[in-house]
């Protein structure tokens, strides 16, 4: 009994004071990054919460903590050059603002929730989506690449990888040269996190050789790596003046102009992962091959992604015997 009282009642040393004080920082730090979310969405994040603060100055608002009727007034600003999907970003960019801060964003008011069913109705919520491109004009672009020069090169193993893989093109240019897994049917392409996996989970993918040559994946990216002459680092890089190979990572927005220099204004990055959806499910692909590689989680998400635009030819009323 001596020893168990003499253990409860001794005092906290200097030494444990310090590692108290060691774990509660980390415990803070912890807390932030859990709430932070990934970092192309903090970048979004904090270009929204810039333009939320100018125009609560400019109209003499509280940005922090922010009023139903202050956020009523904002939204109904917005309404008139954002749709209702960017509406809704802004709003969890200053949610997650008063997360960050331990206060609550009053979104619930009925007030400011009346306005948003009026913004709704007013201007609808139809989102535009990134068009998907036919395979026979993908191949067309891709067989008059000019692959003789670096920059041409690394365009074609950009395109033909983020199509194949339906990468976002935030993951496309997070890709080392070591996530790379040659074997005999093809590759393995690791990727350590994406925007459905912020835990660091193990996701790969599977890309196989083509019959043609100016359309394998495998192929153009192992003449890439290469031209790379590396073994290690980013994968996708910037090509200077004088078609010069640098080892500084591409950025997103590269992959973005790189798509529209080659298959026109019309498309986006994002119709390369559109198209494989597509092209995959008009080719007999079921949900779960599609999901296998494009790494949704449901069914559901396949149908959104799915760009099938010619009511004539994929329309059940052929099949009705009339």
């Amino acid at each position: 009994m001596e020893e168990n009282r003499s253990l409860q009642t001794v005092p906290i040393t200097t030494n444990q004071l310090q590692i108290t004080e060691v774990l509660a920082g980390k415990v803070a730090n912890y807390a932030r990054k859990g709430l932070e979310g990934a970092l192309n969405t903090q970048r979004a994040y904090k270009s929204d919460l810039k333009y939320f603060k100018e125009w609560c100055d400019e109209n003499g608002q509280s940005e922090l903590p922010a009023s139903a009727s202050t956020l009523a007034a904002y939204v109904s600003h917005l309404a008139d050059t954002h749709k209702w999907a960017s509406i809704n970003r802004k709003l969890a960019a200053i949610s997650k603002l008063h997360e960050l801060n331990n206060l609550d964003l009053p979104t619930k008011d009925k007030a400011f929730r009346a306005v948003m069913e009026g913004i709704k109705r007013t201007n609808g919520v139809r989102q535009k989506q990134a068009p998907a491109f036919k395979m026979n004009d993908l191949k067309k672009i891709l067989r008059a690449m000019d692959i003789t020069t670096h920059s041409g090169l690394r365009d074609k193993c950009l395109i033909l990888l983020g199509f194949a893989g339906a990468y976002r093109r935030s993951e496309l240019v997070s890709l080392n040269i070591e996530d790379v897994d040659f074997n005999d049917d093809g590759a393995i392409i690791s990727l350590s996190k994406s925007k459905t996996n912020q835990y660091g989970e193990a996701e790969e993918k599977a890309f196989f050789y083509s019959p043609e040559a100016d359309f394998c994946p495998i192929r153009n990216l192992k003449q890439w790596i290469n031209r790379l002459e590396r073994q290690t680092g980013p994968l996708f890089v910037r090509v200077r003046k004088g078609d010069k190979i640098t080892e500084e990572r591409l950025n997103d927005m590269t992959v973005y102009e790189t798509v529209k220099k080659y298959m026109g204004d019309r498309y986006s990055a994002h119709s390369l992962r559109a198209s494989f959806i597509t092209i995959a499910k008009i080719n007999g692909a079921d949900d779960s091959e599609i999901m296998r590689q494009s790494k949704h989680k449901t069914s559901l998400m396949i149908q959104r992604y799915t760009r099938i635009e010619d009511i004539k030819q994929h329309n059940a009323a052929t099949k009705l015997g009339l």
